[in-house]
């Protein structure tokens, strides 16, 4: 039987793979690097222009700063990275800050990480999108219209790529990330040249003047170093995703923390270059780029019907002789897809993350479970529809979304640090080899470098960024580390209920078993639940009906009779029609009549193919069910009825292995062997 919801999946995610193929999803290097550090590399087309962004408040009185902020985001990028190398040697197991935090500082300070970082992978989703989708916008004009719908339908197509599996989604987003690394060196190079023989490129921005934002021109003092550091606030969004190769160390080939480490040193390294060119680019070809428009003056029109194109589409359209060079298009191209495809660190990072707490009992144990490409696609599921949400939410707006941004990675950066320094600690006080004391001492002064420069920079974020949006994020990291801990609760709680305290009391039979048949009318499948309630052997058997209509409940009676039913037949009165009270409140009086006995109940019911089908069969069935499973000593059986439309599992595209069709011989192969005792 053609199955289309099957059908459409396996189109979607592709044929189902065996446990024993997870070997085959680990990563090389060269496909490693685009799956966890596009983020980062990414960043690099959104990191300059929020520097500029905060700087031209004050017109153009503040872009010297520039360059010293871009230098502050090198140096701490450069920490960081330092940092990450001595976590992924150190627990390559791939928890990344989480398991660091977790074995140093605490469950709870764990928590706090794993919180911040579920909330950071959320925002990495909905920004690396959004900002993807403002470049194709400063391409084409027209499609402003559709940034939503664009921004959702890109993340809808991410995680379907995810779901396909890591490897794939690796060989899929690889090339992407290499042109854009590509295509960013070219232009870097092309315009660094032009400027070294005198035909400094120019950007269109260039031409127009700023309007400060009253009285932001005349900062002097802390209103100066306040607006400094909001910009460093904002260009620290060239370290996020950062971790995520820690988090990832088990997706890399053998030797894990070797080739992970290496892959976190060619990322920063990139990184660093791309962000750097870019920032100089942009101050040579002297890019303006504000938050309104209508800052901007010398523009032709209507201030408000105006476009910004992003700092990377005026380098790319200076640097390659306007919008009409077909460079222009490839750097535009590269760089919204790399945008994109940068929330596929999130993808990885996401689900890797929260099947590690599902693990621990942190997260509902679905998200511990693999789908059928070997992902963890519940994980995956979950990002995309969060991310979709905040996307629709806030407009796709990446202004509006980046306030929300990076707190939580540097929450993760300070706490892991901190944690590192700790364990180095602890190998110190163990170690007598003078070697490993030797790298212990260089590895614990990078860490707490790490720590108190991620530490600072986390105050700086929390003081520019609360009152702007922030705040938010910190109540969602707060409200999930609640819903964890209440989740682990629950785990411990049931966990504890369900432990054996005492063998032999646990196991005690009942004294006796009471079957109980539900019964509507007089019908097929009403036979197979009492013949196969027989088959259990009971103290004693009775079958129960509601008389909800008297007519129908005489009928059964007499039909009852006539067919000599071996089973005596208990009517219920319902004066209500109700059925669910009355058979609830006999199974209960059973119950306490003889509190040592058992009591099993047989529903028959429906097997349907179509999902509409079950509005029309089994509500009665289904709510019994819930309401006496609540009862304590009730067994409740469900005896299904195939209907003539359910799918049969003697059809030959459903048959189970080894099983055998009516009426065919029995193959030596098909006969199972016995089990080993």
């Amino acid at each position: 039987m053609f199955n289309l919801p099957q059908a459409l999946k396996r189109l979607v995610i592709g044929k189902a793979m065996r446990s024993e193929e997870l070997g085959e999803t680990l990563l090389p290097k060269r496909l490693a690097l685009p799956i966890f550090a596009s983020d980062p590399l990414s960043s690099v087309a959104y990191a300059t222009q929020e520097i500029l962004l905060v700087l031209t408040v004050g017109g153009t009185a503040f872009l010297y700063l520039t360059p010293w902020i871009a230098a502050g985001v090198v140096a701490l990028m450069v920490v960081v990275v330092a940092s990450y190398r001595q976590v992924v040697h150190a627990y390559p197991s791939g928890g990344g800050s989480y398991e660091v935090v977790s074995r140093n500082l605490g469950p709870n300070s764990g928590l706090v990480v794993a919180a911040s970082l579920l909330v950071d992978y959320v925002m990495t989703v909905a920004v690396s999108v959004a900002s993807g989708v403002d470049n194709i916008i400063s391409a084409f004009n027209g499609l402003a219209d559709y940034r939503v719908p664009m921004a959702v339908g890109f993340v809808a197509i991410l995680a379907a790529m995810n779901l396909r599996g890591v490897r794939e989604s690796g060989k899929a987003f690889a090339a992407p990330t290499y042109l854009f690394i590509g295509a960013i060196l070219i232009m870097i190079i092309t315009g660094l040249i032009r400027a070294l023989f005198g035909d400094t490129p120019v950007a269109e921005s260039a031409a127009f003047g700023i309007v400060p934002v009253d009285g932001k021109d005349t900062l002097a003092g802390l209103g100066l170093l306040m607006l400094g550091l909001r910009a460093f606030a904002s260009g620290c969004t060239a370290l996020t995703g950062v971790e995520a190769i820690s988090n990832g160390v088990p997706a890399f080939r053998a030797p894990k923390s070797k080739n992970a480490a290496a892959t976190m040193s060619v990322m920063g390294i990139t990184a660093i270059v791309m962000f750097v060119g870019v920032t100089a680019l942009a101050l040579m070809s002297k890019v303006h780029y504000v938050d309104d428009a209508c800052q901007l003056t010398g523009i032709a029109g209507d201030c408000s019907g105006y476009t910004q194109q992003t700092v990377i589409a005026q380098l790319a359209a200076s640097i390659f002789g306007g919008t009409d060079s077909i460079l222009f298009y490839v750097v535009q191209a590269a760089t919204a897809l790399v945008l994109i495809l940068a929330a596929n660190t999130a993808f990885n990072g996401f689900p890797l993350l929260a099947s590690i707490l599902a693990e621990h009992r942190y997260l509902p144990r679905q998200m511990h479970t693999r789908g059928d490409r070997l992902a963890f696609s519940n994980g995956i599921i979950a990002l995309a529809v969060v991310a979709g949400g905040l996307l629709w939410l806030y407009g796709a707006d990446v202004t509006s979304l980046i306030h929300l941004y990076i707190l939580g990675v540097f929450t993760s950066f300070t706490l892991s640090q901190i944690g590192m320094v700790k364990h180095w600690n602890r190998v110190l006080a163990d170690e007598t080899d003078s070697s490993v004391r030797g790298a212990a001492h260089r590895s614990r002064i990078i860490n707490a470098l790490g720590a108190v420069t991620t530490a600072l920079v986390l105050v700086i974020v929390l003081i520019t960024k609360f009152t702007q949006g922030a705040w938010l994020a910190v109540l969602a990291a707060v409200v999930l580390w609640v819903m964890m801990r209440g989740i682990r609760r629950h785990y411990d709680a049931v966990a504890d209920e369900l432990a054996i305290d005492d063998p032999r009391e646990e196991s005690v039979r009942p004294s006796k078993v009471h079957g109980i048949v539900l019964v509507s009318k007089l019908h097929k499948p009403t036979l197979r639940a009492l013949g196969y309630a027989q088959a259990f052997r009971p103290d004693s058997l009775e079958a129960l009906t509601v008389a909800v209509e008297q007519d129908a409940t005489q009928e059964l009676e007499r039909q009852w009779e006539n067919l000599d039913v071996q089973v005596p037949l208990k009517v219920l009165d319902s004066p209500f029609r109700e059925i669910t009270k009355p058979v609830v409140g006999y199974v209960r009086t059973v119950r306490r009549t003889s509190p040592r006995d058992a009591v099993a109940v047989f529903i028959p019911e429906y097997v349907v193919g179509h999902w509409w089908e079950h509005l029309l069969h089994n509500q009665s069935a289904l709510w019994l069910k819930s309401r006496l499973l609540f009862t304590p000593g009730v067994m409740v059986i469900s005896v299904p009825w195939q209907l003539s439309s359910a799918p049969r599992a003697d059809h030959p595209a459903r048959r189970a292995p080894g099983s055998v069709r009516r009426g065919e011989p029995a193959r030596a192969k098909d006969v199972p062997e016995p089990e080993k005792v």
